[in-house]
């Protein structure tokens, strides 16, 4: 997906919203379980009920890995089900890969070739030649890591590197490896007082915003801080939305908790500079 037609998305659907699939086995519905794949069934019903409301999907690919070989065809049978029915929505690969060159090469070629997402999430901490790799395969995007909102975050993220933080310096040296057109930052919502130091380096690039919802992170704050003009942002949820009810309404809580979500980015869009 380009960035145009990702813009197209987010100005049709008066949304930013990007839903995260992360089907925890222990906080699924107790129905659900007795599907013969109870991961991708759960997947299916939220992404039927949520899909008018948001423009992305991100499975975080940990929560399938646990599970071993099965959780992978989950994973697989999620994607190809996005792809086929709703192919206007743009897909993370939540991964966070990074490697020596010829390994990053192997991983890019698992998630954006083999199974077709349209961006994988990357750790920069090896530098420019474990990035490089995700970045050669056209209409594909690298979601950098940049300024995390997990509380060890400030372990590394913050320390001062000459005049700047170490995270403004990964922003600044990684903007020689792509462009605004195949690269976007991890920047979490419980930082949104430092999104407007981060726009400063990056105006045009778009933010992966995690951290609204459950973490505690305001959306208001992030549009503050983190819209452009063209939106900039996707900003994703989602224990609010999957875990909104553990009943057999899942998928109807899901969508109004998706919906109430749209509806505010909505508003927020009409509102921006």
């Amino acid at each position: 997906m380009t960035r145009q037609e990702l813009v197209a998305q987010i100005n049709k659907k008066g949304s930013f919203l990007c839903v995260g699939l992360d089907p925890d086995m222990d906080k699924l519905p107790a129905h659900i379980l007795k599907e013969a794949d109870p991961i991708y069934s759960f997947n299916k019903q939220i992404i039927d009920a949520t899909h008018e409301y948001c423009v992305a999907y991100k499975p975080n690919t940990a929560f399938y890995e646990a599970l071993g070989l099965e959780g992978w065809k989950s994973l697989e049978k999620t994607q190809h089900y996005l792809r086929n029915k709703y192919p206007d929505h743009f897909l993370i690969a939540d991964a966070k890969r990074g490697d020596i060159g010829n390994t990053s090469a192997m991983y890019a070629k698992a998630f954006l070739e083999k199974l077709d997402f349209d961006s994988i999430t990357v750790a920069p901490y090896m530098g420019e030649d474990s990035v490089k790799p995700f970045l050669i395969y056209p209409g594909k995007w690298v979601i950098l890591l940049a300024l995390t909102s997990n509380k060890g975050a400030a372990d590394f993220q913050n320390l001062k590197t000459g005049d700047q933080a170490l995270f403004a310096e990964v922003i600044r040296k990684s903007m020689a490896w792509g462009t605004s057109d195949n690269m976007m930052y991890v920047v979490g919502a419980t930082r949104a007082e430092q999104l407007g130091e981060i726009r400063k380096l990056i105006p045009d690039h778009f933010l992966l915003v995690p951290g609204v919802g459950a973490q505690g992170g305001s959306l208001e704050e992030v549009v503050k801080y983190g819209m452009n003009k063209q939106c900039g942002l996707l900003v994703n949820a989602s224990r609010s939305i999957l875990y909104a009810s553990s009943g057999a309404d899942f998928a109807e809580k899901a969508k109004e908790e998706a919906k109430t979500l749209q509806l505010q980015m909505k508003t927020l869009l009409q509102h921006r500079a």
